[in-house]
């Protein structure tokens, strides 16, 4: 600005650097409530594999197969637990990275807030001393108007020595102003120096926070794409043991764990006790015989 008192632009650039620190505060808040949910999702998978009955008296390779799943949804559950925590790490990692930022900027801030008030303080004072001098030579005039309604040899004596006095203060002022002025101007190029070195630690600053902020975001979508990977992993685990899933081994083996004998029971054979004269009934007969008391 061309005002040499205005902060404008300094308040520009401080602001604009506050809202990429709330921006990454944002982004950490976001990786914690992602943790969150990633760890209360683990743990339920978890208590799901290990509580909830699945196929439990299911037997030999179909049962193996029933084992691996549940293995593969506790270890998928394990693998969330363990994003959650790596998503803690780097919300950490972010908020390290944001209060270092803070730290050093606010050295920074500081040496431009004591230059600013330096050079507003001594601003302000040579602009009151410019006016006393603008100031003083009317009123010395109307000083010395007065004078002439004096007696003549009165009036030249007070009026040499009030125009000496006039003269003298006049000269005291001139040299303040221009010793304000002159201190006033190394103020100016003193801040003008340090706003420049603020202004290049502060774009180096924002370039460093572009680059971690681009990075974090980078590296939190290859956590998750990993996550996937490795939950495709386990997945597959579940798909091999399917494979080897047989149905007709299964039966096989359920008719070898259960079986009672090889051999089929025997016909059952008629007995007569009414009538011990008849003829005994053949074993098999190709009709039902008829029953009678």
């Amino acid at each position: 600005s061309t005002d040499l008192t205005s902060t404008v632009g300094y308040d520009s650039i401080i602001q604009h650097l506050n809202d990429g620190r709330k921006n990454c505060k944002e982004f950490e808040d976001f990786l914690k409530e992602r943790a969150i949910i990633e760890e209360k999702y683990g743990k339920e998978l978890i208590n799901l594999s290990k509580k909830k009955p699945c196929g439990q008296t299911e037997l030999n390779t179909l049962k193996r197969s029933l084992d691996v799943f549940k293995q593969q949804i506790d270890n998928v559950g394990q693998g969330h637990i363990q994003l959650a925590q790596t998503l803690r790490e780097e919300a950490k990692k972010m908020e390290d990275f944001r209060e270092k930022q803070k730290l050093h900027r606010k050295k920074i801030e500081l040496i431009m807030e004591a230059i600013h008030k330096n050079r507003n303080l001594q601003y302000k004072k040579t602009m009151e001393v410019k006016q006393t001098c603008c100031c003083f030579l009317p009123c010395s005039a109307t000083g010395a108007a007065a004078l002439l309604h004096l007696p003549f040899l009165s009036r030249f004596w007070q009026l040499f020595l009030k125009l000496a006095q006039t003269k003298s203060a006049l000269e005291d002022s001139d040299r303040s102003y221009q010793q304000s002025v002159t201190t006033l101007e190394k103020i100016r190029e003193e801040w003008q120096k340090e706003h420049i070195k603020a202004c290049e630690f502060f774009e180096t600053q924002e370039c460093e926070r572009i680059s971690y902020f681009r990075n974090s975001l980078w590296l939190h979508a290859n956590q998750l794409s990993l996550g996937c990977v490795q939950n495709d992993e386990k997945y597959e685990e579940i798909r091999k043991s399917l494979e080897m899933c047989s149905i007709e081994k299964d039966v096989d083996f359920f008719v070898n764990l259960r079986k009672t004998g090889s051999l089929a029971p025997a016909p059952v054979v008629y007995e007569n006790y009414y009538n011990t004269q008849r003829n005994v009934t053949p074993a098999r007969s190709p009709a039902p015989v008829p029953i009678s008391r």
